[in-house]
């Protein structure tokens, strides 16, 4: 009975994983991927400067490009796409509120895991994560890139040493 309950575990883990590799393998949604340069998007036009964190400088794209404005044959209703020093390290993609849209998630990534504190799905992976987020009418994928925003936070060390080495 132990060497059962093991091997389910063991298969269950192992499946979940395999999951996870298929988004760290498609690493962004479509032909948008997390930590190449922004002028590589198709139909990405500037929107807006803001600040990540509440100190890195970022700017934030929006494309409409017809490429990327279906989901199977649930229709998108915005893509924003955040870059730091033109490298991005976020999207968000906004559709209408379809159970489609989860149901092809979970086949794609594997199972969920809901956080009570931001009432959402997610995904977690080595380099990436994607959350879900589902409103009244309209449903939120957040794709966000671990390597790149470690490199923010690196960027900023920099900053602190130079200003140390001024004194």
């Amino acid at each position: 009975m132990r060497v059962l309950t093991i091997l389910l575990l063991l298969t269950y883990a192992y499946s979940n994983a395999q999951d996870v590799n298929e988004l760290e393998r498609r690493n962004g949604f479509k032909e948008i991927k997390l930590g190449m340069l922004i002028d590589s998007v198709k139909g990405a036009a500037f929107k807006k400067d803001l600040t990540e964190r509440k100190e890195f400088p970022v700017k934030q794209y929006e494309t409409k490009h017809t490429d990327y404005m279906t989901i199977g044959d649930v229709p998108v209703k915005s893509i924003l796409v955040k870059a730091y020093k033109g490298i991005i390290y976020e999207i968000e993609v906004t559709t209408g509120h379809d159970p489609k849209v989860m149901r092809g998630l979970e086949k794609s990534y594997g199972k969920a895991t809901y956080s009570l504190r931001t009432e959402s799905y997610y995904w977690k992976a080595q380099t990436l994560s994607l959350v879900y987020k589902g409103h009244r009418k309209e449903v939120k994928l957040t794709y966000r890139s671990a390597p790149v925003i470690r490199m923010m936070y690196v960027d900023k060390g920099k900053q602190v040493e130079e200003v140390a080495d001024d004194f």
